[in-house]
């Protein structure tokens, strides 16, 4: 599954509202942000259907971005069922994305 692109509008209907979305608040100006993309488009391959990757320019969708409480890009905040249960700020190795997902994954089939 790759990256898709969201916005105040869409929003609503791409999170995955009985399973997992990780949605990465991201902007174009941000050198982070940019290094982070690639990580998570391979995250996405490697999982597939276990979680849905969106990308969430906090410029473009300030609406979503002010929702969650996006203050510092990158901004990657993980849904279950629709609510927020983990935010990460800042660049991370892939590993802990990963991580992140396995660990609420194991969690959901309990």
């Amino acid at each position: 599954m790759s990256l898709k692109t969201s916005n105040d509008a869409e929003f609503s209907g791409d999170i995955r509202k009985s399973e997992l979305t990780l949605v990465d608040f991201t902007a174009v100006w941000c050198p982070p942000c940019k290094r982070l993309l690639p990580l998570l488009e391979e995250l996405g391959q490697e999982l597939g259907e276990r979680v849905t990757i969106l990308k969430v320019d906090v410029d473009a969708s300030p609406n979503i971005a002010a929702r969650f409480g996006v203050m510092s890009m990158p901004t990657v905040i993980l849904l279950k069922d629709g609510e927020p249960v983990e935010r990460l700020v800042g660049l991370r190795p892939k590993e802990t994305y990963r991580s992140l997902v396995a660990k609420h994954s194991a969690m959901a089939s309990r």
